[in-house]
């Protein structure tokens, strides 16, 4: 991106100012490098976002942000719906409540290196992933809306997991609003096999250990400790929430022209918070955030099922499960006057400060959890959110490193059969569904993962807890 049309407003942040249709300002939390290295399409989108009706404050773009459908991935846009306010399919993304769950095992790095390989290939047998994966659980329509208003209760509910694990995902397991009704009937039959699957894409599932920790008391209060080993699961609603962001894609089109909302992209397209279309969508998009964190939940029991059979000493517990790609109801004061908004993150991860009613008693005096996943070649980084992070960016952080290429190029340029050889001479066992996926997901293909967490650290999004580096990694 070409700096000379930003504002430096501060070491890590950027301002575009406002102009021509403008609403509000927009703002990039980075570093000059990592500015430098995003493609200029980042700064039209945020542009076109800060145009909509009912924006508050700024537009946002986090340190990972690069292009996406209609907001750029990394995307932050808070609207107020007494004011005009707008909710946007292109603001949420199609894999909705795509996140990351972190598992904690009780066992060291030692104690898990001689059964390693025993383990990622029992949970590569174990674990549907890939294109289409489908899963043992079948769900008829009406059970199906079961999961999509319960969501990970409805898992637990099951013999999914316990309820400890409810307790520390947001939301308690379950987002408030949802109406299966609204989700169409196409979307549900493309469902009906995948809860308790891995998907493809960037979609992993992870064994890794605590490399090194920056702030000890969050550590403390998260259960962290040097090589102690810990599991990640990234996946999101799998084909549910495509087929709900495909089908309203047409409906809010419809809609940004009957409500006259000039959109200057077309996945941009968005329809009043306060209007049939909009609450329609929001419903919807809630029964996709359910089926993804039921999905977690059900890949959290097979992991605790793997261990059992082959680290039985394990104990695995649920450290914190985190979505991106969501549009959620919070509270945030504007002009010292607290106010609902439809806090919309595309790519980019809730990272609240401590106190907030939200966040988990044991997390609550250090902030929610966020967990970064880097590539299955480098690390990943836990964090905690601040309250300098709510005040900045309505309590948002970066969620992962962000493609620094598109697939197509990474496929030009890497086999996936030498990405795995090559992680396996590094001594990190991958299993892949297919090596084309490998190919497109290889390391290089991403940004520098530190880089990105250091920006949002020293911005004040959220602080740098501990870095994990991957032991073996099961590829979707």
């Amino acid at each position: 991106m070409d700096i000379s049309n930003l504002e430096r407003i501060g070491e890590t942040q950027w301002e575009i100012p406002r102009q021509g249709e403008m609403r509000v300002p927009a703002r990039i939390f980075a570093t000059e490098d990592l500015v430098r290295a995003m493609d200029e399409k980042v700064r039209e989108q945020l542009i076109n976002v800060a145009c909509l009706p009912g924006l508050v404050g700024a537009a946002l773009a986090m340190p990972d942000a690069h292009w996406g459908y209609g907001f750029p991935i990394g995307g932050v846009a808070a609207f107020d719906p007494e004011a005009g306010g707008v909710i946007s399919v292109g603001g949420v993304g199609y894999d909705i409540s795509c996140g990351v769950r972190t598992l904690l095992t009780g066992l060291t790095r030692a104690e898990v290196q001689p059964r390693l390989e025993a383990l990622i290939d029992r949970l590569f047998e174990v674990v549907p992933c890939g294109v289409g994966s489908e899963g043992k659980i079948r769900l008829a329509p009406d059970r199906l809306d079961e999961v999509l208003v319960d969501g990970a209760r409805w898992a637990v509910e099951r013999g999914y997991g316990t309820p400890d694990d409810l307790a520390h995902v947001e939301e308690g397991g379950r987002i408030e609003g949802a109406d299966p009704a609204c989700v169409s009937d196409t979307a549900k039959r493309r469902q009906h096999r995948q809860v308790g699957t891995l998907g493809s894409g960037n979609h992993y599932l992870e064994i890794q250990y605590v490399d090194e920790i920056w702030h000890r008391p969050s550590a403390e209060a998260l259960g962290l400790r040097e090589d102690d080993v810990v599991v990640a699961i990234h996946c999101g609603s799998r084909a549910l929430g495509h087929q709900i962001g495909t089908d309203y894609l047409q409906v809010l089109g419809r809609a940004a022209k009957k409500y006259a909302i000039p959109i200057r992209e077309r996945e941009l397209v968005c329809a009043p918070i306060r209007s049939p279309e909009g609450e329609r969508y929001f419903k919807a998009m809630a029964c996709g955030i359910n089926c993804a964190l039921a999905n977690r939940q059900v890949l959290t029991h097979l992991v605790r099922e793997v261990f059992a059979e082959i680290l039985p000493r394990a104990e695995v517990r649920t450290l914190y499960d985190v979505s991106h790609n969501t549009c959620k109801v919070e509270t945030h004061v504007v002009d010292g006057t607290p106010r609902r908004l439809y806090v919309h993150r595309k790519g980019a991860t809730r990272a609240f400060g401590p106190g907030r009613p939200e966040i988990p008693a044991a997390f609550r005096r250090v902030g929610q959890p966020c967990l970064i996943g880097g590539t299955m070649g480098t690390c990943s980084y836990i964090l905690v959110g601040l309250e300098s992070g709510e005040r900045l960016a309505w309590g948002s952080a970066c969620h992962g490193a962000g493609r620094a290429m598109s697939r197509k190029a990474a496929l030009k340029r890497w086999t996936g059969r030498k990405v795995v050889a090559e992680l396996a001479h590094r001594g990190i066992l991958v299993r892949a569904a297919s090596y084309r996926g490998a190919a497109e997901e290889a390391p290089g293909a991403y940004k520098d993962v530190t880089a990105v967490v250091d920006a949002t650290d020293a911005a004040g999004l959220a602080r740098k807890v501990a870095r994990v580096r991957p032991m073996a990694c099961l590829k979707g």
